[in-house]
């Protein structure tokens, strides 16, 4: 939903194997484990990643249990790697871009990305193809579930015709792969 894990780790695997790429977060903004449960990191959409990264050091600079806490956690590499990968989070609703294909990483984005979609009321008649990879929200899951966006990117730029070709698509990579796709076919 914030444009931080799971679609970034998509995002870097599909930009280092050369593909034209975008992603998007969802929510109100970019949430992250805090010192409590009570305590989260909250960001704007917009906020750049170093900033993110540089207030997440200066908190475990303050308290000195942060480090390890945000360590096991990942923050630091997440937000490392997302700084090499583009300036900083994007909200989807905000986005007036057309794609031809959309990857999301849990139902209730899949479902938020359809929704907007609606709302625009398809008059460009550009049919777009939205695909979740359901994915658990940790860093070992992230990297399991951009390897499974990767195979699904390469099967559909392999594709001659991916209006025939696309159901077998999303079959064949379901049953290779560990996540449960979702799919639907939207217009702008």
């Amino acid at each position: 939903m914030s444009n931080m894990n799971r679609s970034m780790e998509g995002h870097f695997q599909l930009k280092k194997h050369g593909y034209n790429i975008n992603s998007y977060g969802t929510g109100n903004g970019v949430r992250l484990p805090g010192a409590s449960k009570s305590h989260i990191n909250c960001y704007d959409f917009g906020t750049p990643y170093s900033h993110i990264l540089n207030d997440l050091k200066t908190q475990a600079k303050a308290q000195d249990w942060l480090n390890g806490h945000y360590s096991r956690l990942g923050l630091f590499a997440m937000a490392e790697r997302n700084a090499t990968v583009k300036l900083a989070p994007e909200k989807f609703q905000e986005e007036h871009m057309s794609y031809d294909v959309i990857f999301t990483c849990e139902e209730k984005v899949f479902d938020l990305v359809c929704e907007e979609l609606l709302r625009r009321a398809g008059v460009k008649s550009k049919p777009v193809h939205v695909i979740n990879i359901e994915i658990e929200d940790n860093h070992k899951e992230s990297l399991v579930g951009g390897t499974t966006i990767l195979e699904l990117a390469r099967c559909i730029v392999a594709s001659k015709d991916l209006e025939r070709d696309m159901d077998g698509i999303i079959e064949d990579v379901g049953n290779r792969m560990p996540h449960r796709l979702l799919y639907t076919v939207a217009f702008y």
